[in-house]
């Protein structure tokens, strides 16, 4: 158990460092040299080298400093040394790749938001996935919920990163930057979703049928997927109705969907998204 342990605190690190990579070549290669800031402690720093010529990467730890040890008391000292390490390694990464020289391979703004959002959406994945975490303004947005308890943490977040983003666009009077911040944010938003989740998405379906038996029949005959039976009632008809829960792929939605339509056609399907599924056929439960 111990050595399992060792394990998998050890793919965390590795997987800390390469999400670090990411985001420091996020900044490096397309954001700072092109004066994209996003939201962030990132893009506070990348404000102060622009403006200042001062390193972002030194910046980046510095002002994660204070915000860790505010948080010390709600988050505790594991979680903190974690932010710790994760942000001193994200630190010495960004300058690191400095000795390099400049490796900008690009002076399209519109290019650097998009290649900008998949590398740091491919950090900021990887922090996520791995139970890691550099603080920033998603420990501060915590610390300021605590404070002033209205709305959600991730509204407290998502005001301290536009705030960020709005003082980049004044601060180096360029409006525009709000416009290719919002393109880096929802790129890396939906890329460190991708990493987090996966292409495990699926489509969780409810069938609401007179002829339950038969469709559930016929399904687990047909499909390599469980069904599960939920018993029901019409309102109006005041009859007993089978409600079948499913799981399926999205290459097997039209496939299920044509055979319960040959069952039952006065059957009622609904079909939502399932981010995340675990179990027989889809990801094992212990991943």
């Amino acid at each position: 158990m111990k050595n399992k342990e060792l394990g998998k605190i050890i793919i965390n690190y590795i997987f800390m460092i390469i999400g670090c990579v990411c985001y420091a070549l996020s900044l490096r290669m397309f954001l700072i040299p092109n004066s994209v800031v996003g939201g962030g402690v990132s893009g506070v720093a990348t404000i102060i080298e622009i403006t200042s010529g001062l390193p972002a990467g030194l910046f980046i730890l510095l002002i994660n400093l204070p915000i860790l040890a505010m948080g010390f008391k709600m988050m505790g000292w594991r979680f903190i040394v974690n932010c710790l390490i994760t942000t001193a390694t994200l630190s010495g990464v960004t300058e690191l790749i400095t000795l390099f020289g400049n490796i900008s391979i690009t002076d399209n703004k519109l290019l650097a938001s998009a290649y900008g959002g998949i590398l740091q959406g491919l950090g900021i994945g990887c922090f996520i996935r791995f139970n890691m975490s550099s603080g920033g303004t998603e420990l501060l947005g915590r610390i300021t919920h605590k404070i002033i308890p209205v709305f959600s943490i991730a509204t407290h977040v998502a005001i301290l990163d536009a705030t960020v983003v709005i003082a980049g666009a004044i601060v180096l009077l360029n409006p525009e930057n709000v416009l290719y911040a919002l393109i880096l944010i929802f790129i890396s938003a939906k890329v460190s979703d991708i990493v987090v989740s996966g292409l495990n998405k699926a489509k969780l379906c409810y069938i609401i049928t007179d002829k339950y038996e038969e469709v559930s029949s016929f399904l687990i005959a047909h499909s390599p997927r469980g069904v599960t039976l939920l018993n029901g009632e019409g309102m109006y008809s005041k009859t007993p109705k089978g409600v079948l829960l499913t799981c399926v792929k999205f290459n097997q939605i039209s496939t299920l969907k044509d055979w319960v339509k040959q069952l039952d056609k006065n059957a009622f399907v609904i079909m939502t998204n399932a981010n995340e599924v675990y179990g027989k056929g889809f990801t094992d439960l212990d991943k």
